[in-house]
């Protein structure tokens, strides 16, 4: 019979976040995949579990997966475990779940801390709809690119930071985005635990006095819909009626669908997209 490849969420800082089933799972199974096996060597000690760790980090990501996979294979069991949180977000045990499906390796997944959710339902923003984008590229055209798309987003923004580079971060943000709200969930579940509801322009004149420090979540208020209908209204007044009726006239809609077009993109009444016009033709 084949192994199965088990997905084992590790604590993100307070140890007894671990569960039950996780720390079954890590007895039970013939090999733990590590990160980074001088971190989790302490995870394993504290709970007493002896079983043998291998490393499966970013850099031998494709290669090792493809050494697990020949040991699943072959009967054995493995659990992938990640330096903090759930493997697979934001880290390279995405590629190791890919091709455990190419390969008809089951997976399963045990679920537990992750610091993105953890933060999401700390920071007093909207949790229905979120966009998770992790830690930024460090790639700058890459960077631009992701920082532009954010421009108009809607939905909760997540992101994570190290210290040394929050405070350039916020600045990016700033730039991009504009001013918005903002939680700050710094060192998730460990004693220092800090959570702070602010904006961006208050962060960033808060972290120019002052040294960040611990590992950052940020949590960042998404655009309304209001603010966009907006901005489009703006933009379509912004160029002469005559060319707005014939943006819709030129793809072979009537004229007076058109004025109801116009009208509704510039958030007026066809009446008065009608006297506009008279005025104009006058």
């Amino acid at each position: 019979m084949q192994g199965k490849l088990y997905l084992c969420a590790t604590p993100i800082g307070n140890l007894e976040d671990i569960t039950l089933r996780v720390l079954r799972t890590l007895e039970e199974v013939d090999l733990i995949a590590a990160e980074d096996t001088r971190n989790s060597i302490k995870l394993l000690n504290h709970f007493e579990i002896r079983t043998p760790m291998t490393s499966y980090h970013e850099f031998n990501k494709f290669d090792k997966a493809y050494q697990l996979v020949e040991k699943m294979k072959n009967g054995q069991n493995i659990a992938l475990i990640t330096d903090a949180g759930t493997p697979g977000i934001s880290d390279p045990g995405e590629e190791l779940v890919r091709i455990c499906y190419e390969s008809g390796i089951e997976v399963t997944s045990l679920p537990g801390a992750c610091a993105c959710i953890t933060a999401l339902t700390l920071s007093g923003l909207s949790t229905r709809r979120f966009a998770f984008e992790a830690f930024l590229p460090k790639d700058k055209k890459e960077r631009a690119d992701i920082l532009s798309g954010l421009k108009d987003e809607t939905r909760t923004i997540i992101l994570y930071e190290a210290p040394h580079h929050l405070l350039k971060t916020l600045e990016e943000l700033y730039d991009a985005l504009g001013d918005r709200n903002l939680t700050l969930c710094r060192e998730l579940t460990k004693r220092y635990e800090t959570i702070c509801p602010t904006t961006i322009s208050e962060a960033i004149s808060s972290y120019n006095s002052q040294e960040p420090k611990g590992e950052f979540v940020l949590i960042i208020q998404g655009k309304s819909l209001q603010e966009i209908k907006e901005a489009k209204q703006q933009e379509w007044n912004g160029i002469p009626l005559k060319e707005h009726m014939e943006h819709y006239e030129i793809q072979g809609i009537s004229h007076k669908e058109a004025m109801k077009l116009v009208a509704k993109d510039r958030g007026i009444s066809k009446r008065d997209v009608y006297a506009m016009l008279l005025k104009e033709t006058s």
